[in-house]
């Protein structure tokens, strides 16, 4: 019952990750779909989406010889990324949203793409190790751990992880149950569980402990949050019919805006490399 419930609401109003592309900006088969990293690309979405896996590349130091997998890789625009601009030959992805595999599969035949969950990578049997694992905008939806424990059973000796995580400031440790409980409705409308946020030591211990070294976080709060709520603003100056579609992308503006203005929950880019 369940299952079928699942896949009528889907059916209604689309997966809970689906965003349609069109309305923010990028028409493309094969579209971006992330919050973008705006810095000079206030009125250009895809340009914006681009930056912000230009920023998971440049922290991998990513390289053509490098065999990747792309973690919620979502309608493929980031694949077809790291094909024309990093030159990226040994190429997988995994998404969980049915319509953006199959789409994949047609568009781009020469990636690995996988229908399913990153959480459980392990089940998914590769035939091979890789280089660097990327996730692009996706993983502070899972708690860190699962997320840890799957990638680590993928990713060879010494292997490259980066990924986008929502982060508590030191100003979140002190604040008062109730806002907490606040930011709980907040985040469960993201699908962000407020028990997952860690602050940077947490953060850091608990990739330690998954055998990671070479941490580094960088805070994206500003370029991300501030910058998407900014372009959602203008262009809800423009006329446009106001729907389901409309109204999920112009909810999740207000909660960047709000993350953004209260500071209590950041937005970071992590890496890190195996041990």
């Amino acid at each position: 019952m369940a299952t079928f419930r699942q896949a009528l609401i889907e059916k209604v109003i689309g997966h809970k990750y689906a965003i349609d592309a069109k309305r923010l900006g990028d028409d493309s088969l094969l579209a971006w779909s992330n919050l973008g990293y705006w810095q000079g690309q206030q009125h250009n979405y895809p340009l914006a989406c681009q930056s912000l896996a230009d920023q998971i590349a440049a922290s991998v130091k990513l390289k053509s010889t490098d065999h990747v997998l792309d973690l919620g890789c979502g309608q493929g625009a980031s694949l077809l990324h790291w094909f024309n601009h990093y030159h990226i030959e040994q190429l997988s992805a995994v998404e969980l949203q049915k319509d953006c595999i199959q789409r994949i599969q047609k568009e781009l035949p020469q990636v690995e793409s996988i229908c399913g969950s990153f959480l459980n990578l392990r089940s998914l049997h590769f035939l091979n190790l890789f280089d660097v694992a990327v996730c692009v905008d996706a993983a502070y939806h899972s708690e860190l751990n699962l997320f840890l424990d799957s990638v680590s059973t993928v990713l060879n000796s010494k292997g490259r992880i980066a990924f986008h995580y929502l982060m508590g400031s030191d100003d979140w440790q002190h604040c008062s149950y109730l806002h907490k409980q606040q930011y709980r409705y907040l985040l469960k409308g993201a699908d962000v569980r407020w028990e997952y946020l860690m602050d940077e030591q947490q953060l850091s211990k608990t990739l330690e402990q998954h055998g990671f070294k070479d941490i580094v976080i960088q805070d994206f709060s500003e370029p991300v949050l501030k910058g998407f709520a900014q372009y959602i603003e203008t262009c809800s100056a423009r006329k446009r019919p106001f729907d389901f579609a409309q109204l999920k992308i112009a909810m999740t503006a207000k909660l960047c805006q709000k993350l953004y203005q209260d500071g209590l929950v950041r937005y970071v880019q992590v890496s890190a490399v195996k041990n």
